[in-house]
């Protein structure tokens, strides 16, 4: 593929980052280019491996390892390399329906997988995959999918993150009716108000919806489902639902003191802000601001990282980001080897930025939340924690044990609690008379994705649980040729 012994000749140059100093102070697109002809010479290193494991989305040891959605990625390398960008792009929609989000916010399961990761740096595919749906664009190769005649079927998806919006889009390809139902002001979901504007530009999702629309898609916003809507209403109106609902129940902090005031969840902090940001650019006052204040994130994810790249631009007093977790290896260890997810230290762009502000990485690895504290009026003024060991427990398995002597109180009068998720909030599913499985997600099985009420399927973070952006478009694609099969009785859909 591409050139051949280009791996050999050409080392990986990343597209980088805007300077620090700069980027804090807005809420831009923190994220740099590369040129089209820099960008060939990467394409030139993907290599002529035999098996490209990067396409190949499987998970192993817990982890994800290649492409969930199955991207031609030596296909599309070959071609960027030869300045085939349309042929490039042609290939790149076949798998993939919003190259654009992942292009930007994957962490790129692909580039792990890389052959040419074992013993080099690998290709930088995901800087290659954004290059192509932006020239796409740029040269108006984006069209609306708009179907050559409808079935007379009619969809719901309830939910409008990346799930929703790929079964949606596929759905609306081979001619059914298809209504996207979001309760939010603006559609997206995840993609709209979980990721902040610097990390994910919210023109591209906008721009990304509104080809959408023009391909025949509706799009209903401010609707709560089983509230605004009726479940009898919903049921008279539509032949199939789909729910997109995301897992978006919030895992909560069991401590003395969580409530007092100034603890929030993680979400309700990131989207207060960005919708606050779309609708006045601040101005409005509508959210959770951490300016001046001594602030603490709890827990260690993606969504940890982007309250503490948040917190930063609101204008901070300190910063400190807590994870339960020891710190990771600074190299791959010999129980984690090549192609799984490396198990290593990585600093993200939040950790970078608080780093560079207030000049130390700002995580604290093996910690533990004990009390949270507070003043006279009920406000919180700090909280109490002691540091924990990773000891096997009565099962063998692991668990953090307090180490005694190690009890610290940390200043703080704003905490954002980013411990993940438990599965869609109640209420839709049982409306609906859908069952949950065992961990509280919607259960319908991989590869059939319809729950017990016939008529009703599930894709994305509703029913596998907390996941990327590439696996909940994955999963909206398998639910849609599922749903297609069943009111179709055959289905095309790839």
């Amino acid at each position: 593929m591409s050139k051949i012994t280009g791996f050999m000749t050409f080392a990986r140059e990343a597209p980088g980052e805007r300077p620090i100093d700069e980027r804090v102070r807005d809420w831009q697109p923190l994220h740099l280019h590369l040129p089209d002809e820099r960008l060939q010479t990467q394409a030139a290193r993907c290599m002529d491996c035999g098996i490209p494991f990067c396409h190949k989305g499987q998970i192993l040891n817990g982890m994800t390892s290649g492409c969930p959605i199955n991207n031609l990625i030596p296909e599309w390398n070959d071609l960027i390399y030869h300045g085939l960008w349309r042929q490039a792009y042609d290939r790149l929609r076949k798998t993939n329906n919003f190259p654009e989000f992942t292009g930007q916010v994957c962490p790129a399961p692909c580039e792990a997988a890389c052959t040419l990761g074992i013993s080099d740096p690998p290709v930088t595919i995901k800087s290659i995959e954004f290059a192509i749906v932006e020239r796409a664009y740029a040269e108006g190769w984006v069209e609306p999918l708009i179907p050559a005649r409808r079935t007379g079927q009619r969809v719901a998806v309830i939910g409008s993150g990346p799930a929703g919006l790929a079964c949606a889009e596929q759905l609306n390809t081979v001619g059914h009716e298809v209504t996207v139902y979001e309760r939010a002001d603006r559609i997206g979901g995840l993609l709209m108000y979980g990721i902040p504007n610097m990390k994910l530009d919210k023109g591209l999702v906008q721009r990304r919806v509104d080809v959408m629309a023009a391909g025949g898609i509706r799009f209903v916003t401010g609707v709560e489902v089983g509230r605004d809507l009726s479940i009898d209403q919903l049921n008279r109106d539509y032949d199939a639902i789909v729910l997109c609902t995301g897992a978006t129940r919030p895992r909560d902090l069991a401590a003395p003191g969580r409530a007092l005031g100034g603890i929030h969840f993680a979400m309700e902090f990131l989207h207060a802000n960005t919708r606050s940001l779309l609708d006045s650019g601040h101005a409005d006052g509508h959210y959770l601001s951490a300016a001046g204040k001594d602030v603490i994130v709890i827990g260690g994810g993606d969504t940890g990282t982007d309250c503490v790249a948040t917190a930063l631009r609101h204008g901070c007093r300190s910063l400190v980001q807590f994870e339960i977790l020891e710190q990771p290896p600074l190299e791959r260890q010999p129980n984690n080897p090549w192609p799984q997810w490396a198990r290593v230290l990585r600093t993200d762009y939040g950790q970078a930025e608080a780093a560079a502000v207030f000049g130390g990485d700002p995580r604290a690895f093996a910690i533990q939340t004990v009390e949270l504290l507070g003043d006279e009026n009920g406000c919180l003024r700090g909280l109490r924690t002691v540091d924990v060991a990773w000891r096997p427990n009565g099962d063998g398995r692991p668990s953090p044990q307090p180490m005694p002597g190690t009890e610290r109180e940390w200043p703080a009068q704003l905490v954002i609690l980013a411990l993940g998720f438990l599965g869609p909030e109640g209420g839709l599913p049982e409306q609906l008379g859908v069952a949950l499985d065992g961990r509280s997600n919607v259960a319908a099985s991989y590869g059939r994705f319809q729950t017990n009420a016939p008529h009703v399927f599930a894709a994305g973070d509703a029913r596998r649980g907390q996941s990327l952006v590439v696996w909940a478009i994955h999963e909206g694609r398998a639910a849609a040729r599922e749903v297609d099969r069943w009111l179709m009785g055959e289905t095309n859909l790839p």
